[in-house]
């Protein structure tokens, strides 16, 4: 791994994720979260302080060996034991039906293989279970998808691997889920062709 990708990048996407306007977005994602929590792409552990006393366990899974040495801070002061994973979400180290809540936030642009991670998520979710997610994807005006569509390759290879474009309902919906619930904005003071967001709740 280059020394941009193992140092410089992870600060980078933790100042981004850090804004201000994107908390609301947050706390409403992880408020829903309750039992056996698995948090894709956990990164610098800007969720653990929102999660409430529903949450009884928090699994961290994140391929970034850095982001998760940032993230053990951030779990000092919850009252829910914190379980870090170092992994891919295309292959997740946990039983079929072991959890209860899986959260995702801004995390699905970056996986490589979208759908197969997806399929991940609902194999390892209870039947009862529940993916909540808040993430930036493909705006629904051609003006907007355009400039997404032709900045996209240039974009991914400096961000990490994030996309502008990805369909993120869509995806969800291949992947086997039935989407419950969604709200699709833009996020304030953020460019359109990096804030159309997609928030939600779905199920196996």
């Amino acid at each position: 791994m280059s020394f941009y990708q193992d140092h410089i990048l992870p600060h980078l996407i933790n100042l981004a994720m850090r804004k201000a306007e994107l908390v609301p977005y947050r706390e409403r994602t992880t408020s829903a979260a309750e039992g056996r929590v698995l948090e894709i792409g956990i990164g610098s552990g800007l969720n653990l302080p929102l999660y409430g006393p529903q949450v009884r366990e928090v699994l961290g899974l994140e391929p970034s060996p850095r982001l998760i040495d940032m993230a053990r801070s951030a779990a000092t002061s919850l009252r829910s034991p914190v379980t870090f994973i170092e992994g891919s979400a295309e292959a997740i180290p946990l039983d079929k039906g072991s959890i209860d809540t899986v959260v995702t936030t801004w995390t699905l642009c970056t996986i490589p293989h979208a759908i197969p991670a997806l399929g991940e998520m609902r194999r390892v979710l209870k039947p009862g279970g529940q993916l909540l997610f808040v993430e930036h994807g493909l705006a629904p005006e051609e003006s907007v998808r355009k400039w997404q569509n032709r900045l996209d390759p240039f974009w991914k290879p400096i961000a990490g691997g994030c996309h502008l474009n990805r369909p993120i309902s869509s995806l969800i919906e291949q992947a086997g889920f039935v989407i419950t619930a969604l709200e699709n904005s833009y996020a304030p003071k953020t460019p359109r062709m990096m804030g159309y967001l997609y928030q939600g709740r779905a199920t196996p």
